[in-house]
Parts: C-alpha cells; structure tokens; sequence
C-alpha cells in the first residue's frame, strides 16, 4: 500500500509539472525557431529580446502542391485562402501537417530518403528593411531530412538572387556530438556562406553539393569528417528543399519578380 500510494502521489505530480510547464516548453520552442530563423538571416542581436527582433510579416505561407480551385505552386496562400483549405494561418504546423493525407502528399521515389511524406504548405520567411514594400534582403526557407540517427530541422538563407547561400542552421536534432552534431559547428556552417545553389543559369537542378573530402568549387561544401551519412542527409535534403518539387517553383517566381525584364 505504501509503494502503491508513493507511485500514484509521484505519477500526480510528474503529470501535473508536464501539464503545467508544456505553454513554456512550448514558447521556447517558437522562440528558439525565431531565433534560429534571425541567426540564419545574419541579423540576431543577443542583446536585445528574440520577440522584438521577429517581424510576423516576414512570414509567408507558399503552396507546394496543386490546391483544389488550381492555385499553382510557389505562389502564396492568403489567410482567406488558407481558411478556405482548413488551414488556421496563425497556428499552422507543416510538420503535424503530414499525418493528414488531404495536407500532405507522399515524397515518391526516395526524392528525400527516409522521409515519406510533406506538407501541400510551409511557411518561408522574406526579410525586407523597414516597410513590406521594402526591398528583398534574404529569403528563408525550412529544410528537414534524414541524418544517421534523426531528422535534422533547419533553415537555409539565400540572397534575393535566389541563388547565393547567405547562411544554413539545423535547430533540431539527434546526430552524434562530434561527429554529425557538427552540423552545429559555426565554421562549417559559414562554409556555406558565398556558395553557389545553383550553376550557370540552371535553376532546374540545384549544384549545391556535400562532399566526401574538401571542396574543390563555390557549390561544394566540406564533407562533415566521420560523419558520412549524416552529411549525405544534409546533402539530399538541401538538394531536395530548393529543387522543383519543393520549393523551385516559389524561388523561380521571386526571380521573376527581382529581375521582370529577363525572359
């Protein structure tokens, strides 16, 4: 009697504090995303608090798939529009948005290995100087795939050529310290920095590439030592993130819009 009481007092109390503390799990949680999302941009002052720094407007909502009513990909969904899909915009999670089929659609042919399903929506986030009608200074984009032992979740920046990196972070996930974790490492990270997405006005096939040993060109970057899958990962879900049936069509169409005089 005494076991079984002590176990049902502590089982209240353990789930009582999991209750009670999951809003401030969860808010720092949003605020690491933010604050990743502010380091990738190269604009995250740690003196000043991550909500002041965070502008919800950068965020925008992209179609990846065809909508019903033939919204085409790469464009945005509005918040009418979005309710119209039965997305809530302002609380919309494109990663608890693969377990519905009608939010979802299957990744075929192993386009980014051991993941088999993403979102028809995900957010990018456009950074402009003061006022939405400000130029375009980076484009944010999330990216996620299979590391050795996790999904990796980041970020990857480019300029608003749409084709110079500007800066990558993963903010999750539960690769080897030393090894894999070194996704982590601030060197390697702004070795992506001035890389080349793509080549010689290609924009089909993204160039950039993770390879074994150093890197020989301005899209390649230095293999993580010891760590072959792990950056095999990175490599296949970066390829894959900024390709066509990601988000090219969105990256193509903000092209267009920097420069409506090319053909």
């Amino acid at each position: 009697m005494v076991a079984g009481t002590l176990c049902l007092v502590c089982s209240v109390l353990v789930s009582t504090a999991a209750v009670m503390l999951r809003p401030a799990q969860q808010e720092n949680q949003r605020l690491d995303v933010q604050k990743n999302i502010l380091e990738v941009a190269g604009i995250y002052d740690e003196a000043r608090p991550i909500g002041a720094q965070f502008d919800e407007n950068w965020k925008k909502l992209v179609v990846l798939g065809h909508m019903p009513g033939g919204k085409p990909n790469g464009e945005y969904l509005n918040r009418k529009e979005a309710a119209e899909a039965g997305i809530d915009f302002a609380t919309f999670d494109s990663r608890k948005a693969v377990k519905s089929e009608k939010l979802s659609t299957e990744i075929k042919g192993g386009a980014l290995p051991q993941i088999a399903r993403r979102s028809h929506y995900m957010f990018v986030y456009e950074i402009r100087g003061d006022g939405k009608d400000a130029p375009l200074d980076t484009i944010i984009l999330p990216i996620y795939g299979k590391g050795l032992w996790s999904t990796l979740y980041g970020f990857i920046s480019l300029e608003p050529d749409c084709e110079t990196i500007s800066g990558i972070t993963f903010y999750e996930h539960g690769e080897t310290p030393g090894l894999g974790g070194e996704v982590e490492n601030k060197a390697w990270k702004a070795s992506w920095i001035g890389k080349k997405a793509f080549q010689d006005g290609d924009y089909s096939t993204p160039a950039i590439s993770v390879v074994k040993g150093k890197a020989s060109d301005d899209s390649q970057i230095d293999g993580l030592s010891g760590a072959t899958i792990t950056s095999k990962g990175v490599n296949d879900l970066v390829k894959y993130w900024l390709g066509p049936d990601a988000f090219g069509p969105y990256l193509d169409r903000v092209r267009a819009q920097q420069n409506p005089q090319a053909e």
